[in-house]
C-alpha cells in the first residue's frame, strides 16, 4: 500500500526534505500540497494542487497530512486534520506549549490516529545506536548530558522572530535537545530546572536561552539555544565509567553525510543516510499496522512540558 500524503505548507523543509525523502520512500507519494502561495505549492510537484488548507484536509484520496506551517497554526491545523480522520505528522516543535501539544494529543487518541511529531534525527542509526550504548550500560550509570545547538541567524521576515507566532532559539532548536534527555533518561523523568536565563531580542523572542536541569535527581542536563552565536552543534553523554562524543558529523542534524561516535577510544562510523526517509517510511508503516517504532506522544508531551519549564524559568 502506497500511503498518500497531503502537506500543508510549501516550507523550505518541505521542498527541500520532505519531498525527497516521500519521492525515496518505498511506501509513499505526494498527492497534494496547500500552501499560501498556489504558485509554490506546484513547485513541489504534487498530484494535486488545493486552494485551501480545509479543501486539503477534506480530500477522502489523502491518508496523511504534514504540518509544516508556523508553530503557532500547528493546534489549529494538526486538530482539524486529525478530526478529518487523517494522521498527521508535524514538525517540531510539536505546538508553542504543553497545554497545546496535549490538545493535539486528545484529538489524536479520540479520532483513533497517529499524530507524530517529526523530530527526524531521532530516526538517523546514529541516534539509535546512542540509545542502545545508553540503555545496555557501556558508559555506566548516565550521570551528565551537555549540548548545543546555535547559529547566527539571517531572518529578516520568519515566524521565528515574531514570539506571537511561537517564535524564538528555545522553541527551534531546543526540542532536538530535549528529545535527547527524553529518549536517554528512564520513562516518566522528573526535571528539575536549576538555572535558566534568556537573552529577548527587540522583537520580543529569546534570540539565546541557557538551561541546566536535573533529571530523576541523579542526571545533570545542560541545553543552548541561540540565533546569535557562532554555528555549533556539540553534545556529550556521560556515564559512570565512560562518555559518548560526536567528533563527526553535525551532533543533532547531520543530514546525508558522514558521521561517528566515540566511546572512549572506540569510534563508531556511520555512512550517510536520509532520516527524512526513514521517517516517513516509518511513519507509513505503522499506519498499515506494523510494529514499527516512532517516537511517542508521552515523549513529546514530556518534551513540551521541560520546554515550558525553561520559558518559565528564564522569564
Amino acid at each position: 500500500m502506497t500511503i498518500k500524503w497531503g502537506f500543508l505548507g510549501a516550507s523550505w523543509v518541505a521542498s527541500t526534505a520532505l519531498v525527497p525523502a516521500v519521492a525515496d520512500a518505498k511506501n509513499a507519494s505526494l498527492y497534494a500540497v496547500a500552501s499560501r502561495d498556489p504558485e509554490r505549492s506546484q513547485k513541489l510537484n504534487p498530484t494535486k494542487v488545493h486552494a485551501s488548507y480545509e479543501d486539503l484536509i477534506s480530500d477522502p484520496e489523502i491518508d496523511a497530512v504534514y504540518i509544516s506551517l508556523a508553530n503557532h497554526l500547528h493546534l489549529e491545523w494538526a486538530t482539524k486534520a486529525l478530526n478529518a480522520g487523517k494522521h498527521v505528522l508535524c514538525e517540531k516543535p510539536l505546538a508553542t506549549s504543553h497545554a497545546e501539544a496535549k490538545s493535539m494529543a486528545d484529538a489524536a487518541v479520540a479520532n483513533d490516529k497517529l499524530l507524530v511529531e517529526a523530530v527526524w534525527t531521532r530516526w538517523h542509526p546514529r541516534f539509535a545506536r546512542v540509545v542502545e550504548l545508553v540503555r545496555n550500560g557501556d558508559i555506566g550509570e548516565l550521570q551528565n548530558i551537555d549540548s548545543a545547538f546555535t547559529f547566527t541567524t539571517t531572518f529578516t521576515e520568519n515566524y521565528r522572530l515574531v514570539p506571537e507566532m511561537g517564535g524564538g532559539s528555545l522553541l527551534d532548536v531546543g526540542p532536538y535537545q530535549a528529545h535527547v534527555w527524553s529518549a536517554l533518561a528512564p520513562k516518566n523523568s522528573e526535571l528539575r530546572i536549576e538555572t535558566a536565563s534568556a537573552n529577548i531580542g527587540p522583537t520580543g523572542i529569546d534570540l539565546t536561552t541557557q538551561a541546566t536541569a536535573t533529571l530523576n535527581d541523579s542526571i545533570s542536563v545542560s541545553a543552548l539555544t541561540s540565533f546569535e552565536q557562532d554555528e555549533k552543534q556539540s553534545l556529550v553523554i556521560s556515564g559512570s565509567s565512560g562518555k559518548i562524543e560526536f567528533p563527526q558529523g553535525q551532533a543533532f542534524t547531520s543530514w546525508k553525510e558522514a558521521s561517528s561516535i566515540q566511546i572512549g577510544d572506540h569510534v563508531e562510523n556511520f555512512a550517510p543516510v536520509d532520516p527524512f526517509t526513514l521517517m516517513i517510511e516509518a511513519v507509513g508503516n505503522r499506519i498499515q499496522g506494523q510494529p514499527v517504532w516512532l517516537p511517542s506522544l508521552r515523549e513529546s508531551l514530556w518534551v513540551m512540558d521541560a520546554l515550558d519549564k525553561i520559558k518559565a524559568f528564564s522569564r
